[in-house]
């Protein structure tokens, strides 16, 4: 709820830019008029990429404590190849197909730290991509590696990778990776894949994904 109500905020931020925009376009007198066409012009370019970031936050839901984010089902279709069902908390599906021993799940996290993390303002996350891996080395180098973006990318800024690569410019907020460790691929197994502060915990659902784990530790 809170990142639907600040990209709110920001969109409607932008409609202001846009009428004073426009207010200050609408107006006449050469000179002024000039100057304040190249200031209007730049309040709608700014209330533009305002727009563009508030849908790329508007994408992230709001952390719980420690909530499901997915589960994912695995379906043996050969020798270290697999049909991976993701089914996200709000009901989308997404079916890949997974080469290798093991998968992984990532996800971006937004923290809010400072004045807004006192106010008990809740991390925001966005599942971000779905992997593969080999155990053995040699097969890591030279067998197919599968790696699919879950990504639904928005046209203009990309807010989280903005934070993360200039964490001084934002003190108040931390963009991070948050990980499942790999787990083991087996037919049938179903995995329920959980976000915490630490990051992503997969957890078996079925007996064939208790016993992947069990034959892997």
């Amino acid at each position: 709820m809170f990142y639907t109500i600040f990209s709110i905020v920001i969109i409607l931020l932008g409609l202001m830019l846009v009428y004073a925009a426009l207010r200050l376009l609408a107006r006449r007198h050469w000179l002024m008029g000039f100057l304040r066409g190249l200031v209007g012009l730049g309040l709608l370019v700014l209330a533009l990429m305002l727009a563009l970031a508030a849908l790329d936050l508007f994408s992230y839901r709001q952390m719980a404590q420690e909530e499901p984010v997915a589960t994912l089902s695995l379906r043996q279709l050969g020798d270290q190849r697999f049909k991976a069902t993701l089914v996200h908390s709000s009901g989308e599906e997404e079916t890949f197909e997974l080469r290798g021993d093991q998968w992984q799940l990532d996800a971006r996290v937004i923290k809010w730290q400072g004045f807004l993390g006192g106010l008990g303002i809740k991390p925001g996350y966005r599942l971000d991509r779905l992997s593969g891996r080999y155990y053995t080395l040699n097969d890591e180098r030279n067998a197919e590696r599968t790696v699919y973006s879950l990504e639904h990318r928005t046209w203009g800024p990309d807010v989280w990778a903005l934070i993360h690569r200039h964490p001084d410019w934002f003190p108040v907020v931390d963009a991070r990776y948050g990980s499942a460790t790999f787990v083991p691929m087996a037919d049938n197994a179903l995995f329920e894949v959980r976000l915490s502060s630490s990051g992503l915990l997969a957890r078996p659902l079925n007996e064939p994904a208790r016993q992947a784990l069990s034959v892997w530790d």
